[in-house]
């Protein structure tokens, strides 16, 4: 795109954080909930605290294969005259012991376990500890213990009325477990945000192009990304550049939550889509100060925003990753989660436009795990990113005009997976 062209989009660039508050804006909260499995329930996120209703454990848990006792009785035990005890299966009275196993019960009246390897046998008797079925037979123990010993106090975990998770968290695999534990099976989640992926070129196949055609992958990746982002992608099929079928296609999906259109959002003459939307509906925004990414913008038709990303794959996916993503995490009552990232030094320099936040995708060299920081390389081809063996990438941001040689910059690792 030219300065010309650049200078034509509506209303000037627009800072990310703007645009994306705008974006939200228009989205607003997601307040849709349903019941589902816990099973089903990961990536989700809570509309309500979630407060336990019993202890956990709701009895006195041992904590090792061995035997409950009276601590007091064991107060004379030592290795060279160990004190005798007469097994039971019932509560533990004076010189009694019972068997107990990691994770079960500690019988009534004992108040320690005294760990399998501190007890002996009583050869007279022919009795095995680990087999005491029966109450009458005797064991010898040789260490002592204190109260308390190996027991698990009930709701030593977990108390009834403990607030487990706030409203707006989004669960997490473990969180799961929690939840399970705490007698959960079911569990109230607000509805993932419904988003609607529509690829727009008439340039655009999906398979075996012929010469002047593109195989389709704005698309893919975008539902991809939404998918990633705990999102409901609908991936709708190729539109052509012709201002009935881009109508026809925005009208489909006005019942999504989010309309994201790839292509078609520049100045050129089959850059329809803005001025659809604005016969439509409203465009709020017409350009970013984003490099790649510029030409995006945001509308919305009939209370449904609409997030038009460029056609080129990489300003599609940043744009994507810059705006949409923090959109979708606020309309369900959470904070976004950023990718992962990795400090490495920079072989060459990163330039930007003052005011403008640009984007440089990189490879990353670790030296075979030789060194402690890795080396980011440009992964820049014509001027911009490809997509092709990206690791990740570095933001120059809009207060900087460049990242010199040498310097230790975040890579943000966006191919992976952070819902």
């Amino acid at each position: 795109m030219t300065d010309s062209d650049r200078d034509r989009l509506d209303g000037g660039p627009t800072p990310i954080a703007e645009a994306v508050a705008v974006l939200e804006d228009q989205l607003g909260p997601i307040d849709r909930t349903e019941t589902v499995p816990i099973g089903e329930a990961k990536g989700q996120v809570l509309p309500n605290a979630i407060v336990a209703d019993r202890n956990l454990p709701a009895y006195r848990r041992s904590e090792r294969d061995g035997y409950a006792v009276r601590a007091a009785d064991t107060t004379d035990a030592a290795g060279t005259e160990p004190s005798v005890f007469s097994t039971t299966t019932g509560a533990i009275g004076t010189g009694e012991t019972a068997y107990v196993h990691t994770g079960s019960a500690v019988p009534e009246g004992a108040d320690a376990v005294v760990m399998i390897e501190n007890v002996s046998e009583m050869p007279e008797e022919g009795a095995k500890p680990e087999t005491d079925g029966q109450s009458g037979n005797r064991i010898k123990i040789r260490a002592p213990v204190e109260s308390g010993a190996y027991v698990t106090p009930i709701g030593a975990d977990l108390q009834t009325g403990t607030s487990l998770f706030e409203a707006g968290h989004r669960l997490r695999p473990g969180d799961l477990g929690a939840l399970k534990l705490a007698g959960v099976r079911k569990i109230p989640v607000l509805d993932a945000p419904t988003v609607a992926v529509i690829p727009t070129g008439e340039e655009l196949v999906q398979s075996d192009p012929d010469p002047g055609e593109v195989v389709e992958t704005n698309g893919l990746v975008g539902s991809t990304q939404v998918e990633q982002w705990c999102g409901t992608a609908r991936y709708r099929d190729v539109v052509t550049d012709e201002e009935s079928a881009l109508q026809a296609a925005i009208e489909r999906d006005l019942d999504a939550d989010l309309i994201v259109t790839t292509g078609g959002s520049s100045v050129g003459s089959r850059d329809l889509l803005p001025s659809v939307v604005a016969d439509r509906g409203e465009v709020l925004i017409r350009g970013l100060a984003l490099r790649p990414g510029h030409s995006a913008g945001v509308g919305v038709v009939s209370g449904t925003p609409i997030a038009m990303l460029p056609g080129t794959p990489i300003a599609s996916l940043v744009v994507a990753s810059l705006v949409v993503r923090p959109a979708l995490a606020t309309a369900v009552g959470t904070q976004p989660v950023d990718p992962p990232t990795v400090q490495a030094t920079l072989e060459t320099e990163l330039h930007s436009e003052a005011g403008r936040r640009t984007v440089h995708g990189v490879t990353l060299d670790n030296g075979g795990g030789q060194t402690d920081s890795p080396v980011a390389r440009t992964a820049e081809r014509g001027g911009l990113p490809s997509l092709t063996g990206i690791d990740g990438w570095v933001q120059v941001a809009e207060s900087s005009t460049e990242l010199t040689v040498g310097e230790s910059v975040p890579v943000e690792r966006w191919g992976v997976s952070f819902c």
